[in-house]
């Protein structure tokens, strides 16, 4: 199993803390993309809980992995990782996306300590990704890429242009992993433009392809994450999840941005709910 049951206690904990930095971080900011932060979130924290080797103390270290947020609009739910983690001050997350503030919606490199590129054009997170993993195999260097796509930018042909190279390059350094949570700001993503059969086309473009039947349970993720290190070709993490999880009025729905401070308490509720009743089906396995 490739989670003690004390590591998963760890670090459903800290997802459950996220979700409620992320609505807090919403209502400082009178609105954001709530939903697809919410559905992102347990990936983020085993990622930067778990598996990354990442230096808070240098954030410019070379050898370090290196994550990339092609779907940059959830910045309001990647900030309140990197300031749990240290990179900043939590008290920036009042500012977030008030004038003058480090943190914009879209979050900038220049400005946010930890983050390894600035991004929000959707499709430009992979090539960009693809770069950096191209950099490491020239320069014979160890690190990991991961980068984080959401479904609905599935659709851009930028994203096949860098499988495709990686593919070429048979860099396994680079992980793509895509938050299938089947939906967009304009609805549902095969409505809007049909992108399946998804997982046929990544394995057509020469990719392990690793199915994750709920990319917002922490076991699942660490099987996905660690078939994809022992793999000796390129590997794709698809990862189905439910946008605006762990808030009940939210789930499922896209149209969500923003609620006001009379709301918190409720959302706070629902995702502790949300997380007791995981726990207690997970212990019931392990048991």
């Amino acid at each position: 199993m490739p989670l003690e049951r004390e590591e998963f206690l760890m670090l459903e904990q800290k997802a459950r803390d996220l979700r409620k930095l992320i609505i807090k971080t919403v209502v400082w900011a009178g609105s954001s993309h709530i939903g697809g932060s919410l559905s992102a979130i347990d990936l983020l924290t085993i990622l930067y809980y778990k598996y990354m080797n990442i230096d808070v103390s240098i954030p410019d270290w070379e050898d370090r992995d290196r994550f990339i947020l092609s779907k940059g609009h959830i910045g309001v739910g990647f900030a309140p990782v990197l300031a749990d983690k240290g990179y900043f001050p939590l008290h920036w997350l009042e500012t977030f996306n008030h004038t003058h503030s480090q943190l914009g919606m879209y979050l900038d490199k220049n400005k946010v300590p930890g983050l390894d590129a600035s991004t929000g054009s959707l499709g430009h997170g992979l090539p960009l990704a693809f770069g950096l993993a191209l950099s490491a195999w020239l320069r014979e260097q160890n690190f990991r890429t991961y980068c984080l796509l959401g479904d609905g930018e599935s659709n851009e042909g930028s994203n096949w242009e860098a499988a495709m190279a990686i593919s070429h390059y048979n860099l396994s350094n680079v992980i793509p992993i895509i938050d299938r949570n089947h939906s967009m700001l304009d609805g549902c993503t095969e409505e809007a433009m049909g992108i399946e059969p998804l997982a046929d086309k990544w394995s057509a473009f020469g990719f392990h392809v690793i199915d994750v039947e709920d990319g917002n349970d922490m076991y699942q993720l660490a099987t996905a994450i660690e078939a994809a290190h022992a793999a000796d070709i390129p590997s794709v993490i698809i990862m189905q999840t439910k946008k605006g999880c762990g808030v009940a009025h939210m789930t499922d729905d896209n149209l969500f941005a923003g609620f006001d401070s009379e709301k918190q308490t409720q959302c706070l509720k629902d995702i502790d709910e949300y997380h007791d009743a995981r726990m207690r089906r997970k212990m019931e396995l392990i048991v």
